[in-house]
């Protein structure tokens, strides 16, 4: 069995690495006016430069550019729609380190300004002969924080009316990136593992919403994202139970949306966690359409200690019997700086656990 030509690839990651010291006081420097704009930008390019690098001599077929530009895997992305804006309330339970990130509201009509995230997949794909993976927060993350209250009502009466602009905002950055020559997109939503987490579930009922029909609405609007993406643009989906400072908002297996979702979601491949007991067993891939990619995060990113190699072949035997092995890959279950905080790892664990990932897809794929 060979190496994968099309995304998602055997070793493949979810995108986001820890920030360079430099990096991070020139964005904070930025953000406070304390150095112009174009000398911080000058400084991302190098980080990003180095990033990117760093990868390529793992061995990674896709790269990306580790999110420096971005201080939140998600919030950056919304708050750059037109109409959208950063807001501050507190909603759902906490993470496990009993913090909350800021989120996004919707305050006025909202549209895409030309491409959010265009200019910074350009220069990765002009620095690098590998495939740039661009990875933009899944649309219902606007949602999944506060439901209703996220949206004004006096901008959208009806919600109805807000989903079809919201689509056509993401359809419009699908699109702008496929433009600019992109040829990897990564979906990254959380609701659908957060919806395996009974906490999560009465809290969305507390608030009105019914968790089975928001897994099957949250599915449906990924898959009006990409139903008119170029047949030659793969699209994946991250999904996982949250990941801040190396901490978690959710637990559960994925058998609650399973059915629903992955035999739904008409995308390449679906990135799942698996690196803890708080993602479950393997049995909830059986619901994978068939030719559809899982790629196991089995390496975990929260913490420094690193893996046992035969514990993870022996785990993607496990997963084997769900799914054929040719339908398998394998990366770290999340980023290893969702924000610009970054995980409670080193840079040294970063690549010692990239490598891993890189040396077991080699092994097991040939």
């Amino acid at each position: 069995m060979d190496q994968r030509s099309r995304p998602p690839f055997r070793a493949d990651h979810v995108g986001s690495f820890l920030r360079p010291p430099d990096l991070a006081a020139a964005r904070e420097r930025a953000h406070t006016g304390d150095l112009p704009a174009e000398d911080a930008r000058a400084i991302e390019d190098a980080c990003v430069r180095d990033v990117v690098a760093m990868q390529e001599e793992l061995g990674f077929s896709a790269v990306t550019d580790g999110e420096f530009r971005r201080d939140y895997w998600h919030l950056d992305f919304m708050w750059g729609m037109d109409g959208v804006a950063r807001w501050d309330a507190q909603r759902l339970p906490n993470f496990s380190n009993d913090q909350q990130p800021p989120t996004a509201r919707v305050e006025a009509k909202v549209s895409n300004p030309g491409g959010v995230f265009t200019d910074m997949y350009r220069f990765v794909h002009g620095i690098t002969s590998r495939v740039g993976k661009q990875t933009i927060p899944g649309p219902a993350m606007i949602h999944l924080r506060a439901g209703r209250e996220a949206v004004d009502t006096d901008a959208y009466p009806e919600m109805d009316d807000f989903w079809s602009d919201w689509v056509a905002a993401y359809r419009a950055e699908v699109a702008a990136l496929y433009e600019a020559g992109c040829r990897y997109l990564q979906i990254d939503d959380v609701s659908l593992a957060y919806l395996c987490d009974d906490k999560m579930r009465a809290a969305f009922r507390e608030r009105g919403d019914d968790p089975d029909h928001l897994a099957g609405f949250y599915t449906r609007l990924i898959n009006e994202v990409v139903s008119e993406r170029p047949a030659d643009m793969a699209v994946t989906v991250h999904t996982c139970r949250g990941n801040f400072q190396s901490s978690w908002m959710a637990e559960g297996g994925y058998e609650p949306v399973a059915e629903t979702v992955f035999g739904s979601l008409a995308v390449d491949g679906i990135f799942m966690e698996f690196d803890s007991e708080r993602a479950g067993g393997f049995e909830p891939l059986r619901f994978l359409s068939e030719g559809q990619v899982a790629v196991l995060g089995l390496i975990t990113t929260k913490t420094p200690e690193l893996e046992a190699k035969d514990d993870v072949k022996r785990r993607i035997d496990q997963a084997s019997q769900f799914v054929p092995l040719e339908n398998l890959c394998l990366s770290p279950q999340c980023g290893f700086a969702s924000t610009h905080h970054g995980n409670a790892v080193t840079v040294d664990d970063q690549k010692r656990k990239l490598s891993l990932v890189v040396e077991t897809a080699s092994e097991v794929w040939g």
